[in-house]
């Protein structure tokens, strides 16, 4: 309150509040001693100028409690002090592999439990309307609009990796631009609905101003140059940035909080059915968290995918950039929903350098694992997906990248596909898909030593199939019925895959790779035959 001309403090302890009053010259003064108070209260969770809020919390045997942030006056927004954003109190770490879930409830409650924030951000959604120029028939469509925000102040410290589509969307140009430019980021915007890819009007022109709309918000020093923007959705249509950039945006950022991730994993869906998180804590206290939405469009070539992982460790970002890129190649770029490459697949990684000695080999490990999860969890969360296949292939005689083509093209063939959303253990037809590429591909390779095993059972070896009576096949097809799922359910309700292995024999080659595919269902079809409404 401006009108108090010195700073006052009052306790009441019976409100279990304690209530502050400050002039602007006094709010400098009495930052170390509110730092030391949050310090000494962990309990103290919401921050703003005239309130602190006690709120109760809790915590298991498995749960972490993380130091008061840094900055617990809050996110300046236009040069105001507004109501402070503080790190999770406590979170718990995502399994290696996921539980089963018995609803969505049961689903929601576990990821609310692992997306505890790292420190250093703060994340706002908000919903909005728009009437698309091209379909103005359609009328009133909804938008969604998330910003992740590095409250502690830019960083130089992040890494993207986008699409190689020659059609890529405005905001896959406009990131690669700042990426290319090495310049620190502050913030991120992402919206859903509209893609922003090769629209009739100035899409980079569009994707800079619903940049500009948060650097304004949040007076960001660096400016709009310094947001990250992505969008996914329906390619073709203009981005309804006034909307944005007038309405959705400052909301956006008026609900910023720093707890979960699990809003903004909700917010980035399009027709994935569930929100996707994965975290990690390392051995020093940073901290890994990211989502990630697919569901159509699924082939990254590092679909629609998007992924953001944020991390309060210090790492250079020389390094993140290498790391992410080599983890993108064995992750995201190792999946396949229907073998179509979305014109707006982005990866960032970002770090608020909150946490210093983070050991880079451990990092790269935990970094690995959660990509290695997500993707994953986008193939199981696929349009239709009703089954997941995991193709192992080793021995391989040619490149790492020679054999994920193979194991994408194990999973794309839609003979194949087809059989294994019918429980079909028709093996004749992963042969053929693999002979298929083989021979296109690598004529010259030698495959008279390649076994191949479905569910664990070998059933080709030395050139022939190894199929002994009705006992096998009930085996290979009940295999593949215990990694079924409706295509319908709103949750993952298990972590199930069918195995596939692809050897090419002691010697024959030194690569490797595993892939991640769907099955192909009715609902796959119903889905995109109209998705735009």
């Amino acid at each position: 309150d401006p009108s108090v001309p010195h700073p006052c403090v009052v306790i009441n302890s019976s409100a279990s509040t304690l209530s502050i009053s400050l002039n602007n010259s006094s709010i400098i003064m009495m930052r170390s001693m509110l730092v030391s108070l949050l310090l000494a209260a962990p309990s103290l969770a919401y921050v703003t100028p005239s309130l602190v809020r006690r709120q109760g919390s809790s915590s298991s045997s498995s749960s972490i409690r993380r130091p008061a942030p840094q900055n617990p006056f809050g996110i300046r927004r236009g040069g105001a002090l507004s109501s402070a954003v503080t790190a999770s109190s406590s979170y718990a770490d995502t399994d290696l592999v996921l539980p089963e879930f018995a609803n969505l409830e049961d689903y929601l409650s576990y990821m609310e439990k692992v997306s505890g924030l790292p420190q250093g951000f703060a994340i706002g959604t908000a919903d909005g309307q728009f009437i698309s120029e091209e379909a103005p028939a359609m009328g009133k469509l909804p938008i969604r609009a998330t910003v992740i925000y590095l409250t502690e102040g830019a960083t130089d410290n992040w890494a993207a990796v986008f699409t190689t589509n020659k059609f890529p969307g405005a905001p896959v140009i406009v990131g690669r631009s700042r990426l290319a430019g090495g310049g620190p980021l502050h913030a991120l915007v992402i919206n859903n609905k509209v893609s922003n890819v090769c629209s009739g009007g100035d899409g980079v022109a569009d994707s800079e101003l619903v940049c500009q709309a948060v650097a304004d918000a949040l007076n960001l020093p660096g400016g709009a140059g310094t947001v990250l923007p992505s969008s996914t959705g329906v390619i073709g249509w203009r981005l309804p940035a006034k909307e944005l950039a007038t309405d959705v945006v400052p909301q956006a950022i008026e609900n910023f909080q720093s707890e979960s991730a699990l809003d903004a994993a909700k917010a980035i869906c399009t027709t994935d059915r569930y929100p996707k998180v994965r975290s990690k804590t390392l051995s020093n206290g940073a901290r890994i968290v990211a989502i990630a939405k697919g569901a159509g469009m699924i082939e990254p070539n590092m679909a629609t995918m998007l992924s953001y992982i944020m991390t309060d460790a210090s790492v250079p970002k020389e390094n993140l950039q290498t790391m992410l890129s080599k983890i993108t190649n064995k992750s995201y770029n190792s999946i396949s929903v229907d073998g179509d490459e979305s014109t707006s697949d982005t990866v960032a990684l970002i770090a608020s350098n909150q946490v210093e000695n983070t050991d880079e080999a451990e990092f790269e490990a935990a970094l690995l694992e959660i990509c290695q999860g997500l993707a994953s969890d986008l193939v199981r969360n696929g349009e239709g997906t009703a089954h997941v296949m995991r193709v192992a292939i080793s021995n391989f005689p040619g490149t790492d990248l020679e054999a994920r083509r193979l194991g994408r093209h194990i999973v794309n063939s839609p003979l194949f596909k087809c059989a294994v959303s019918g429980n079909d253990p028709n093996t004749g037809r992963l042969a053929g898909a693999i002979g298929s590429y083989m021979g296109k591909y690598c004529r010259d390779a030698d495959v008279g030593d390649m076994s191949l095993s479905l569910g664990g059972r070998t059933i080709f070896s030395n050139g022939k199939f190894v199929l002994e009576g009705d006992a096998v096949e009930k085996e290979l097809s009940d295999h593949m019925k215990n990694a079924e799922y409706d295509e319908h359910s709103d949750y993952p309700p298990h972590q199930r895959f069918v195995e596939i292995g692809v050897d090419f024999g002691e010697g024959k080659g030194s690569s490797s790779a595993t892939v991640f595919g769907s099955d192909l269902t009715a609902e796959y079809v119903s889905i995109n035959a109209d998705y735009r409404s």
